[in-house]
């Protein structure tokens, strides 16, 4: 089954992964159905204060004790040819290095931001047809593009520092990738081809023969968590966001968190009909393969668009409100891979993780940058008008 065909009937995911992160319902028919439930990933940090700020156009400058980022500032743009400067010389195999910031913290173009916010406030939503559903989302399918030991977002401008990943998207992505390149060079693995982001992770192997096994669907959704669309506002140009610990180093046996599960459009076991033997795998039964999901954080600081861990500028809301810190709702990025794999008594590793070979260090990267007139329109229609949609528009 590939996703670039048409769209499959959703299939079950995983109750720890439903309830514990992407709000999802799973009826007794089997059947995956997102639901509009936010969730807060605080590690026992305080729940965070109800904020009802739709963005946050007028901010002060860095936060305390965090130095403005310097060299390029990337533009979230509110046309679809504007966007920081590209790559000097950059072509697809051969791109100069960029000016890394000299901090973590790289700045919004203000400006930038204000009209898309502007543009996005101006727009009316379409007339929906009947038989459209109400599931708050719009997708984009992708399928496997490149394979490269980089990561433009961890480790910018070195070539070969990073353990394997495994991109979709935009086809030209490399170390040196920064974000007025994503614009200069469109040509991608995604449909609809307006979005012009890269996506990333580490790539699987198959233990009994050390080759890869690379992605035959992969599914982003850009969704509400929420049970209201209150202060919905779209996803900025130049962000950049991780999911999950690369380093984290944890066994993944049969109902562990984190793992890989089997899935297809009926009943079936999720943890699968046996598993590798050390027990990190499952082995599918049927027609099932083997699948990962991944949610990202649905608010931003509205002020940065990366943060020296990747991860701080922006948060997970909590049920219908984000955090003061980061006021901005923006749709929530959600990864649905999946491999051409049943699974195998030899299991798999990822190149994050080798030697323990198990799932727990599996994590995604995502650089968004979308022509902004889509992506206004995708989630004034379907986020913030709450109807499920598809790569095009409304999904009937």
């Amino acid at each position: 089954m590939s996703y670039d065909s048409a769209p499959p009937p959703r299939h079950r995911v995983p109750g720890w992964l439903g309830r514990n992160r992407l709000g999802v319902a799973v009826g007794a028919a089997a059947v995956l159905v997102i639901a509009a439930g936010g969730v807060y990933l605080g590690s026992g940090a305080p729940q965070p204060e109800p904020s009802n700020a739709a963005n946050a156009l007028d901010y002060p400058s860095s936060p305390a004790g965090q130095p403005a980022a310097t060299g390029v500032a990337v533009s979230a743009s509110a046309t679809p040819s504007a966007s920081t400067t590209p790559s000097p010389g950059a072509t697809p195999s051969t791109a100069a290095a960029p000016k890394v910031p000299a901090t973590g913290w790289i700045p919004v173009d203000r400006a930038a931001w204000k009209a898309q916010a502007d543009a996005y406030r101006a727009l009316t939503i379409d007339p929906v047809p009947s038989g459209v559903g109400n599931l708050p989302e719009f997708r984009a399918d992708c399928q496997y593009s490149h394979r490269l030991p980089d990561d433009p977002i961890v480790a910018p401008g070195l070539p070969g520092a990073s353990h394997m990943h495994s991109f979709v998207g935009n086809k030209a992505v490399d170390a040196n990738t920064v974000a007025g390149d994503l614009t200069k060079f469109t040509a991608t693995s995604c449909k609809p081809v307006q979005d012009h982001s890269a996506y990333w992770v580490p790539t699987l192997y198959d233990n009994a023969t050390g080759k890869p096994v690379e992605t035959t669907g992969f599914r982003v959704y850009y969704r509400s968590l929420a049970k209201n669309s209150t202060g919905q506002m779209p996803m900025p140009n130049g962000l950049r966001m991780i999911s999950g610990d690369a380093k984290k180093k944890k066994p993944t046996p049969r109902g562990a968190t984190g793992q890989f599960y089997c899935a297809f459009y009926g009943p079936g076991d999720l943890d699968g009909i046996a598993r590798s033997t050390n027990g990190n795998w499952p082995i599918c039964g049927g027609d099932a393969t083997l699948h990962f999901m991944m949610q990202f954080p649905d608010c931003w600081d509205g002020k940065h668009l990366d943060s020296p861990n990747h991860k701080d500028h922006v948060a997970y809301g909590s049920g219908n409100s984000c955090p003061t810190s980061h006021p901005v709702r923006i749709p929530a990025i959600t990864f649905d891979i999946q491999y051409p794999a049943k699974g195998t008594p030899a299991g798999y590793y990822l190149s994050s993780d080798k030697e323990g070979k198990s799932a727990s260090s599996m994590h995604g990267d995502a650089f968004v940058m979308w022509d902004v007139n889509t992506m206004n329109k995708r989630t004034r229609n379907c986020v913030q008008g709450r109807r499920t949609c598809d790569n095009y528009g409304y999904q009937k």
